[in-house]
């Protein structure tokens, strides 16, 4: 269904993310240890904006299943392109959980059909994200389990094709955001810390 737009069930219209354009910034991959070092992730997840595969290839590095989709072919191994993960009706068959960098200008969105397609979703996005109005218009809150805030900084995610002078360290705080389906039923969400330095590993040429 790419390229269609999309009316959401309050009657907003929202351009899909192939209108929207490219928004690719790669995961550090201190990242994604992070969270496998603090999280039960399931053995089957979705990658659903897998860009070249730095999520993915970790994921299946520590014996994960891993549906890898986006909208445009960045060369992740195993993966299939053409997929607008905002035009999705449901998660692929027997996967329980969305993993993803979802792209910055479109995080709302990738939350808000991430909690309707899957019960678990872990999104790595801005601290910033706890801002705002969306939380009681859209019920964010309802959903939301765990925050891991990176301290100090993970380093810096450079947007996808820039050959610019490169920074070592970000401008903004990040976290990983857990949401599971009608967790404030249970427990209130926690605020946790970790630290990037701690996952850091000599990486390959």
């Amino acid at each position: 269904m790419a390229g269609a737009t999309l009316v959401t069930g309050s009657g907003t219209i929202r351009a899909s993310f192939k209108e929207r354009g490219d928004d690719l910034y790669e995961t550090p991959p201190c990242a994604v240890r992070a969270l496998l070092a603090v999280e039960p992730i399931p053995l089957t997840v979705w990658e659903p904006a897998c860009g070249p595969g730095a999520i993915v290839g970790l994921l299946r590095d520590s014996g994960r299943a891993v549906v890898a989709t986006d909208l445009n072919d960045w060369g992740c191994p195993d993966s299939s392109s053409g997929v607008d993960f905002l035009m999705e009706r449901e998660a692929p068959a027997g996967v329980p959980a969305i993993v993803t960098n979802p792209p910055f200008k479109l995080a709302e969105e990738f939350v808000e059909q991430a909690i309707k397609l899957a019960p678990e979703v872990y999104m790595l996005m801005r601290l910033a994200f706890l801002e705002g109005m969306r939380w009681r218009t859209k019920g964010f809150q309802n959903h939301l389990a765990r925050v891991w805030v990176f301290a100090p900084r993970l380093p810096f995610m450079h947007r996808h094709g820039y050959d610019g002078p490169k920074n070592s360290n970000s401008g903004m705080p990040f976290a990983w955001f857990v949401f599971q389906r009608d967790a404030a039923k249970f427990n209130a969400a926690q605020v946790r810390w970790l630290n990037p330095r701690d996952y850091e590993q000599p990486e390959a040429a």
